[in-house]
């Protein structure tokens, strides 16, 4: 009869221990291929460039993009408002100082002007009558004053040819005395007259005075409101191009509202934005450098806009003499932040830049053809260079290239 024989004890731990050490040397050399892969990168030597660090002069500046504007602008604005019947003109068009660009109308704004027309005749008339009885006033008072000049002299006269004739008995006594009596009368009478003539004479002038100014204020009023009317028909305030007009036949327009502007030409100025950490660093009058029209200009700020905007505020540099540039151009400039160069261990800039964020660079051996990350410090910059602060000495290659490809790894083997 056969016997079953059972596995012994030994035989049944040796082969967990084989199967977890299997699996454990799998896992290990698994995790060490991964962690190799991810630190170490094979790429072709051509598809790298790079650079030597080098002691060269820098002049700290900052590459900017600006902006073509005309230095002069002026507004049209709505002065009174009404429906636009007519556009008589067209966006980016040159048109003329005075040319019509818009014709509104204004229904209220009309029955107004006639509502005032009315009543600036009437009050003018009503005008008209005082400085007439004014003046009648005073030539009455006139010919008042001659017949009492008249009579004394009338008087005078009796008196000295009845004198004798008193004396002689031929005329009465009582008749020399009613001519004296009337006498003294009338030269009370000619100095109550007088002086009635001069008080009125000066009432009289500011009377006119007012009454003339009356006229002159009424007048401007009308012709404020037949101005009203003319502005009616927008015409344009100055010679230049006729820039954001956007104004369409049938709508309506309310006082004070934009139609557009006007750009005065050969007058230009150039407009950039500056990121906000150099707000403290920037004054009016520094030094710029522009490349315009495959030429090198020489710029000034003339201006700083410290409002902050999207994290950042605009700098005008005005354009000196006539340049063949339009509005909306778009133009290259560097903004010296220095005045004088300085020596300094450079870098060309590069992608590398935007891809490490300044924080690290790959030196290359040339020997072993491999690039290794190290940590830097970057300093001042150009347009075209950066300082190297810490972290490479000169003579090392390092590469400039974008480090998307490899910006994990730590090495870099490089092959032909």
């Amino acid at each position: 009869m056969d016997k079953k024989i059972s596995p012994s004890v030994k035989g049944r731990l040796i082969k967990p221990a084989v199967l977890f050490s299997l699996l454990a040397a799998t896992a290990w050399f698994g995790t060490n291929w991964q962690a190799s892969a991810q630190m170490s990168v094979l790429l072709p030597l051509s598809s790298v460039s790079t650079a030597i660090v080098q002691q060269q002069s820098l002049q700290e500046s900052i590459a900017l993009r600006a902006n073509v504007l005309p230095q002069h602008t002026v507004f049209l604005d709505v002065i009174e408002g009404g429906r636009v019947e007519e556009k008589l003109a067209e966006q980016g068009q040159f048109v003329e100082q005075g040319q019509p660009l818009v014709k509104l109308s204004n229904t209220a704004l009309q029955l107004d002007l006639i509502s005032r027309e009315a009543q600036v005749t009437e009050q003018m008339n009503f005008l008209r009558n005082t400085q007439m009885t004014i003046e009648t006033n005073r030539l009455n008072l006139q010919r008042d004053v001659l017949d009492i000049e008249h009579q004394i002299t009338t008087l005078s006269r009796n008196l000295a040819q009845s004198e004798p004739l008193v004396k002689t008995g031929v005329l009465a006594q009582e008749h020399l005395l009613n001519l004296q009596q009337d006498l003294r009368y009338q030269q009370q009478r000619l100095q109550l007259t007088k002086r009635q003539q001069q008080q009125e004479e000066a009432i009289r002038q500011q009377q006119l005075s007012q009454l003339s100014e009356s006229v002159d204020m009424l007048t401007k009023n009308l012709e404020f409101a037949r101005q009203n009317v003319q502005n009616l028909l927008v015409r344009a305030p100055v010679s230049g191009y006729l820039s954001e007009f956007n104004v369409e036949a049938g709508e309506s327009r309310a006082p004070g509202s934009r139609m557009g502007q006007i750009d005065l030409p050969e007058r230009y100025k150039l407009v950039a934005s500056v990121d906000e950490f150099y707000l403290s660093r920037v004054s009016t009058g520094m030094q710029a450098v522009a490349s315009l029209n495959q030429q090198q200009l020489p710029l000034t700020v003339s201006r700083i806009d410290s409002r902050v905007v999207n994290n950042q505020f605009q700098l005008e540099f005005a354009l000196p003499g006539e340049h063949s540039v339009k509005r909306g151009q778009s133009v290259n400039l560097n903004l010296l932040l220095e005045q004088q160069q300085q020596t300094a261990l450079v870098l060309p800039r590069g992608a590398y830049l935007a891809d490490s964020a300044g924080q690290y660079v790959y030196v290359l051996d040339s020997r072993t053809a491999t690039a290794r990350k190290q940590a830097v410090t970057l300093g001042k910059q150009s347009a075209n260079q950066i300082e190297i602060v810490s972290g490479l000495n000169a003579g090392d290659q390092v590469i400039i290239s974008g480090y998307r490809e490899f910006q994990q790894a730590d090495t870099i083997q490089l092959q032909q």
